[in-house]
């Protein structure tokens, strides 16, 4: 659901306890909609706010989540640290009923004037934007410019004087509304839904609010205003209950959740409607619980956009394998008969003294048979008794010849076949446009992508690090290249490898410097290695362990692919919390 202006006040609320008086420290653009600014308050505690303008995912919160860099920051991140960096947040305002922050700053130039500034931040759906504005309210840039033309209602460019985005005729502002105004409202309201009425005509409500309201009122989410028994006592009582709450700042974080405990909504108040259908579950902050909502959401939907060109690259590459295995698989079937073609040619040489050129076909005794039955061989009727055994040992070498061909051939295209698949997993895992960049570099070198020229090097990405709840570092690669670097050149031969059993995963290693890893480390780097593979969304999976020095790659083989023996295995839980609770 988007954010809607109610459940933004509740976050403003939270922020200002928070971040107020704060200084910006950094700032980066990570995505092109995004911004997060790295605050610096008393007591040198470091906050990170993130800001999204993305038309479903616009929002406000702290995060704890890691972003890559682009090697080069847009231009409109350079001007925000040029002209906010070292800014001391004064206070964030919010338009009352509306979808628009405004955090105020208060900064210096570099001959120590005073110059405040006003980072004013609406979230409002497609339109939303992030503008910076002097004191004075001229807009000194945008992360969206808007308009230009005469015609344009409401333009947003450097240089004019900001305006507030206008406000939807028609509908009320439910926090100034009087009870009488509120009950005259719905006597004056025709055969709709009490959701769909509360939806058009208020602002700030979401569809999940309105609903809400309803049900709270008449236990019923799909009621009519012309079925209502008590001319609507309940409706207001609940509307006002709300605004109360609202007006009172008693805010709560609860998140929606999904058979599968998958979030699918969020409120500032407890949902009461879906009964046993979804889970509610209180969160302790706004920020944690948005964070989890969009920030892996959202990184998940970017990161899936772009490297669906890959997907489709490795699935019509996996495809290809796919019938060509089946292809020489049918091949070989047909080339298990090569005997019968040598019988033949065999019992046509032994019958050269009854044959004649000309002949169709040749019944005689076949003395491969147990039962010493008669064999009919069709023949050649333009060859001769000699050209027409040849011919037959001709397609028995033949056939000899491509068994041991065939083979080899659907050997190494199962091979190919299970790379394509591994890096498929990995595409699927990737959690920044580096990992997508490595694993382009990676199908570049096997062949798959051409090679262009690069005009800048790219850095390389370290592996995922993660901690014990014991202290021991836990290394799990991001790619193919990655995994068989972290194998046989950073890890020793002492350390512990583990990787999901039977399926495409990571390679994750315990750095133990030669010492047995505790229990507790163990089950926590196979729970790592059971995220990290194909088996993500299983509630078991089976990894398996080993010595570094038991892990071998064969000659040949492709990236990531190799053996291992004397291993032992243990059962895991992919839990996504064990996860984060232990990155690095």
């Amino acid at each position: 659901m988007p954010l809607d202006a109610l459940c933004l006040s509740a976050v403003k609320t939270e922020l200002t306890k928070i971040i107020t008086d704060s200084k910006i420290d950094k700032i980066q653009q990570p995505e092109r909609d995004v911004i997060i600014l790295s605050l610096r308050g008393q007591k040198n505690q470091t906050h990170k706010l993130l800001i999204s303008c993305g038309s479903g995912d616009s929002r406000i919160h702290l995060t704890d989540h890691k972003f890559d860099n682009p090697q080069s920051p847009p231009m409109f991140c350079m001007l925000l640290r040029k002209h906010t960096i070292g800014a001391r947040i004064s206070e964030i305002v919010q338009l009352p009923a509306e979808r628009v922050i405004i955090i105020k700053l208060n900064s210096f130039t570099g001959l120590g004037l005073k110059s405040d500034k006003n980072l004013i931040i609406e979230l409002i759906g497609g339109s939303s934007n992030l503008i910076l504005t002097d004191e004075t309210g001229i807009i000194i840039d945008c992360l969206r410019r808007i308009g230009g033309d005469l015609n344009d209602k409401r333009s947003v460019l450097p240089g004019m004087i900001y305006r507030n985005p206008p406000v939807r005729e028609g509908k009320i502002n439910p926090l100034e509304v009087s009870e009488k105004e509120l009950s005259e409202a719905i006597k004056s309201t025709s055969d709709v839904h009490i959701d769909k009425w509360l939806n058009s005509a208020f602002t700030a409500f979401s569809p999940l609010i309105c609903r809400e309201i309803s049900w709270r009122a008449y236990n019923d989410h799909d009621l009519r205003i012309n079925e209502i028994k008590d001319t609507g006592e309940a409706l207001i009582r609940e509307f006002l209950t709300l605004i109360e709450q609202v007006k009172a700042g008693n805010y709560e974080p609860w998140l929606i959740t999904d058979e599968n405990n998958l979030p699918i909504d969020f409120s500032f108040t407890q949902i009461k409607q879906y009964t046993n259908l979804y889970t509610t579950e209180k969160e302790k902050t706004f920020s944690e619980m948005l964070d989890g909502f969009y920030t892996r959401s959202a990184q998940i939907k970017r990161i899936n956009q772009r490297n669906s060109t890959i997907l489709k690259l490795m699935s019509t590459a996996r495809d290809r394998l796919v019938r060509k295995i089946t292809t020489q698989t049918n091949e070989l079937k047909e080339s298990s008969n090569r005997e019968y073609y040598r019988e033949c040619g065999d019992i046509i040489a032994a019958n050269y003294h009854n044959m004649s050129k000309g002949q169709q076909s040749l019944t005689a005794d076949d003395f491969y048979s147990e039962t010493n039955e008669k064999r009919t061989i069709k023949l050649d009727s333009l060859k001769t008794p000699q050209q027409n055994a040849a011919k037959y040992y001709k397609i028995y070498s033949k056939a000899k010849n491509a068994q041991k061909y065939l083979e080899e051939q659907i050997k190494t295209a199962e091979k190919e076949l299970l790379y394509t698949e591994s890096v498929t997993e990995q595409l699927k895992r990737a959690e920044s446009e580096q990992d997508l960049n490595e694993i382009r570099n990676e199908l570049t070198q096997t062949g798959y992508i051409k090679k262009k020229q690069q005009k800048t090097k790219q850095t390389e990405s370290g592996p995922h690090r993660f901690k014990s709840s014991t202290g021991k570092q836990i290394l799990v690669g991001r790619n193919n290249i990655q995994n068989d670097k972290l194998t046989f050149k950073i890890a020793s031969k002492s350390d512990i490898w583990l990787h999901a059993q039977k399926i495409h995963g990571a390679h994750v290693i315990i750095l133990c410097s030669g010492e047995n890893p505790d229990d507790v480390t163990l089950q926590e780097a196979a729970t790592i290695a059971a995220y990290f593979s194909a088996a993500r969304a299983d509630s078991k999976v089976s990894t398996d362990y080993t010595h570094v020095k038991n892990v071998k790659k064969t000659p040949a083989s492709k990236p990531g692919m190799v053996i291992y023996n004397d291993y032992k295995t243990i059962i895991a839980e992919p839990d996504e919390k064990t996860i984060d609770r232990l990155r690095d």
